[in-house]
C-alpha cells in the first residue's frame, strides 16, 4: 500500500495572538530546519502591536522549512513553518499541504464547504474533500491534533468554536481534553512545575489564567526556579548610504509597539478634548509612611514605594468620585460608568511604552496592590507582558518623576477618561506650620476627557489625591 504523503507535512499558520490583530513580526526563531520538535514546544517569538508572545507548535516531528526570516512582518493566517510529522517515510510531494487541525471525529461529520480552523482564521470556506489516510504497511501516521489541543494554545474564534461544538455533539461546549491555557500561562506553569491538569480554571470558557497558576503554586514550599530565556536581538536601525564623512541619518522602521502607540495617541489626541490640571503639594508624611511600610512584616518581600501609595490614593479618590471612571461610547452615544477599576501603569520597555493594567485594583488590599504592581513591572521589564494584560483599562498612572521630570500633560489612553502624571519628589523649601522648612514636594497632573468629565469633577479628583498624600491617614478615614 502506498502512503499518502500529503498527510506527512503540516503547516503552522501565524495565529491571532492579540484578539483581532492582523499581523505580527517574527522576532526570533528557536528552531532550524532539521530540528526535532514536540507538541507544545516553543518554536519562535513574535511581536504584535501589543506585546511579544512565544508560539508553541501543535505537532510532533522534524522542522522541514522556516518560511520567513527573523524581522519579517507576517499576516495572520499565513503559514510560517512546515513540520514533517512522519520523517523517514516516502519522498515528499513538490509542495507541503496546508492542513487545518481537526478532530478525527469531525472529519466525516463536517458540513460541506466549511472547516473549523484555528483562532484568527474564522471559518474557512472550501469545496475540497479530505482524503482518507492511507498509512504504509507497518507504519502509523500521527493523528491530527484535536480542536481541544489546538485551543490549548490559543482560545478559538466564536465561529470556529461553534462549528466544533456541533461536530462533537456538545452544542458548542469543548469536549474533554488538555487544559485550556494561553502560551505565556502554559510556559509559566512549566517554569513553576505545575501540572495544568491540576489547576482549577477561572477564565472565560474554562481557560486557565496566570492567577490560577500562581494560586496553584502558592502552597508549594519552594517553586522551581524560572529559567532565563534568551532575549531577542534588538531591531537594528536601517541606515542610509554613508557619505564621505559617515552616516548622517538613521532610519528606524515604524512597526510593532511603536506603531501602535503612535496610532493610539493620534487617535486619542484628536478624538477626546483633553484638559489638564496641576497641583503641587507636600508629601513628607507619605514618604515617612513609605519607610515605615518597608519595615512592616506584613509587607515583607513586596515592592513598597511612593507609586504604591499614589495608586492607592487615586483608587480612593475614584471611589469618592466614581463618575471619573467612565468611557465615552460614540457609537451608542452613551457614557459608560465603570463599577470596577482596572488601573493602568505606563511602563517604558525596550520595545516602547506599554500600559498593562491591574484588574479590579479597587478591590485589592494594600499588600495585594503592592504584589500586583511588582508583578506588572517585572513582567513588563522582561518583555513578557501579554496582550490581555493591556486590555480593559479604565484609568492610568504615568510616573514621569522617575526621570527627574516635574510634571507633564499626559495624553489619555484610548477608551479611558483620565490619566494621572506623577512628577519627581524633591526636597524643597515649603511653608509648614507657619515656618519655611525643607519638605518633600511633588506635582501631579491630571488629564481628563472634557466630554464626560467637567472641570469641577476633575478638580475634585485631583484635590482628593493630593489631600490623601498630604495626610495619608485619609487612606483609612476616606476608604
Amino acid at each position: 500500500m502506498t502512503q499518502d504523503t500529503s498527510l506527512r507535512f503540516r503547516e503552522f499558520k501565524m495565529p491571532d495572538v492579540g484578539e483581532g490583530l492582523t499581523e505580527a513580526e517574527i522576532l526570533k526563531w528557536y528552531v532550524q530546519p532539521g530540528d526535532t520538535v514536540t507538541d507544545g514546544q516553543v518554536v519562535c517569538e513574535v511581536e504584535t502591536a501589543k506585546a511579544a508572545v512565544e508560539l508553541p507548535i501543535p505537532y510532533d516531528g522534524v522542522v522541514h522549512e522556516l518560511r520567513f526570516e527573523e524581522g519579517t512582518t507576517v499576516d495572520v493566517g499565513t503559514s510560517i513553518i512546515t513540520i514533517d510529522v512522519a520523517p523517514g517515510s516516502a519522498d515528499a510531494p513538490a509542495e507541503a499541504v496546508v492542513e487545518t487541525p481537526v478532530a478525527p471525529a469531525a472529519e466525516e461529520a463536517a458540513p460541506k464547504g466549511r472547516q473549523p480552523v484555528l483562532v484568527g482564521y474564522g471559518v474557512a470556506e472550501t469545496s475540497t474533500k479530505r482524503r482518507p489516510r492511507k498509512p504504509a504497511a507497518g507504519q502509523a501516521v500521527p493523528d491530527r491534533p484535536s480542536p481541544e489541543a489546538a485551543s490549548t494554545y490559543y482560545p478559538q474564534a466564536p465561529a470556529a468554536a461553534a462549528v466544533q461544538g456541533e461536530l462533537n455533539g456538545h452544542g458548542g461546549t469543548a469536549t474533554a481534553g488538555r487544559p485550556l491555557a494561553k502560551p505565556p500561562v502554559r510556559k509559566l506553569a512549566k517554569d513553576l512545575g505545575i501540572d495544568l491538569a491540576t489547576v482549577t480554571p477561572t477564565g472565560p470558557d474554562g481557560v486557565i489564567t496566570r492567577e490560577d497558576v500562581h494560586a496553584a503554586a502558592a502552597p508549594a514550599a519552594a517553586p522551581a526556579p524560572v529559567p532565563v530565556q534568551a532575549q531577542p536581538e534588538p531591531v537594528q536601525p536601517e541606515q542610509v548610504a554613508p557619505s564621505a564623512g559617515g552616516a548622517r541619518e538613521t532610519r528606524i522602521p515604524i512597526k510593532g509597539v511603536r506603531k501602535a502607540i503612535a496610532q493610539a495617541m493620534v487617535g486619542s489626541a484628536f478624538t477626546a478634548p483633553h484638559v489638564t490640571e496641576f497641583i503641587t503639594f507636600d508629601v513628607t508624611r507619605t514618604m515617612k509612611l513609605v519607610e515605615e511600610l518597608k519595615a512592616d512584616k506584613d509587607m515583607a518581600g513586596l515592592r513598597v514605594n511612593p507609586l504604591l501609595l499614589i495608586a492607592k490614593a487615586l483608587l480612593v479618590a475614584i471611589k469618592r468620585n466614581p463618575q471619573v471612571n467612565a468611557a465615552w461610547d460614540e457609537a451608542n452615544q452613551e457614557i459608560v460608568l465603570k463599577e470596577y477599576v482596572n488601573l493602568g501603569i505606563a511602563a517604558a520597555t525596550p520595545r516602547g511604552l506599554i500600559v498593562p493594567n491591574i484588574k479590579d485594583a479597587h478591590a485589592k488590599t494594600l499588600p495585594e496592590l503592592a504584589a500586583a504592581l511588582g508583578e506588572l513591572v517585572s513582567t513588563a521589564r522582561e518583555g513578557k507582558t501579554t496582550p490581555a494584560a493591556m486590555q480593559g483599562g479604565t484609568v492610568t498612572i504615568t510616573n514621569v518623576g522617575v526621570f527627574g521630570v516635574d510634571t507633564g500633560t499626559p495624553i489619555l489612553n484610548p477608551g479611558e477618561s483620565a490619566i494621572l502624571a506623577v512628577g519627581a519628589i524633591k526636597l524643597q523649601p515649603w511653608v509648614h506650620k507657619g515656618k519655611v522648612k525643607p519638605r518633600q514636594v511633588t506635582t501631579l497632573a491630571l488629564s481628563f476627557d472634557h466630554r464626560l468629565v467637567d472641570g469641577e469633577l476633575g478638580s475634585r479628583v485631583l484635590a482628593d489625591v493630593a489631600a490623601i498624600l498630604e495626610n495619608p491617614k485619609r487612606l483609612i478615614t476616606w476608604a
